[in-house]
Order: C-alpha cells, then structure tokens, then sequence
C-alpha cells in the first residue's frame, strides 16, 4: 500500500503533460508593431483543446508583403510552433523552454530561422524573436509589440 502511494504522483506525473498549452495563453489575443518601413500584427486565439491558432502579416508602403498562418499545438507530451509562411514550406519548431514570461521553440534543422522567442516585457508588451544561422554568421531579428483592439 505504501508503495502504490509513493508511485501515485509518479505515475500521474507521466500520464499527464507536464506542460499545455494553455500556459501560453498570455500569448493570445492582436499586437502589432512598426519599424521605420513596415508594420506588423500577429492576432492569436485564445487556447482550446491543446491548440492555438494565429496569423502574422507585414505591411510595407502600403502592400501586404508577408503572411504566416501559425499554430501552436499540443503533441502528446510536446507542444510545437508550426508556422506556413507566404510561399514557404510548413515548419515545426519544438518548445524546448517555458518560463511565465518566455517561450522558445527550436529546429535545428530548419534554414532560417531555427529559433523563435515570445517574450512578455514587464510593461505589457511583447517581442517576438527569430534568430539563428544564417549565410555561416549568427543572425537574430527582433519585433516589439504592443496589444492592440482586435479588428
């Protein structure tokens, strides 16, 4: 008896994840941001049955010249980033760090990039980052934002 209650929380611990997604809720909900030639948004849903849905698009000069549509999802005991870019492939980046404030996904196998980074800042906002290798020297780009009103 005394064994079986010493491997109760073993046992649970295995059978459940140890993380979900809705952990990464505070993702979820519209940002956007700007830089001196393009404007960008990222609109995510809030999480639901071990997936979040989202999409990304880049405006510069007035023209839309990039889209993602995004997931993030709930795999058995992982959580993956699955990005389809404007005329790219699908990728899958897995979550290898979790915090309350940061989440990082990686491939390693991917061209570029082969990180991407959600940090919540302590005034509220948010910077998505994607860094990684690139033309043999380290590259990383950096895109602050803000929550917005979601159209």
């Amino acid at each position: 008896m005394i064994t079986q209650l010493l491997l109760l929380p073993l046992v649970t611990a295995l059978i459940q994840p140890l993380l979900s997604v809705d952990q990464l809720a505070w993702i979820s909900g519209c940002w956007g941001g700007r830089d001196t030639n393009r404007v960008y948004s990222e609109h995510w849903m809030k999480p639901e049955g071990g997936l979040m849905l989202g999409m990304s698009r880049t405006i510069v000069g007035g023209k839309a010249t990039e889209f993602e549509f995004l997931q993030i999802r709930q795999q058995g005991t992982d959580i993956f980033y699955i990005a389809k870019p404007s005329g790219q492939a699908e990728a899958s980046f897995k979550l290898i760090q979790n915090s309350k404030q940061e989440v990082v996904f990686e491939n390693p196998a991917h061209d570029f990039p082969q990180r991407i980074i959600y940090r919540l800042l302590p005034d509220g906002s948010m910077t998505a980052r994607i860094e990684g290798k690139m033309n043999g020297g380290e590259r990383g780009i950096d895109f602050p934002m803000k929550r917005v009103p979601c159209p």
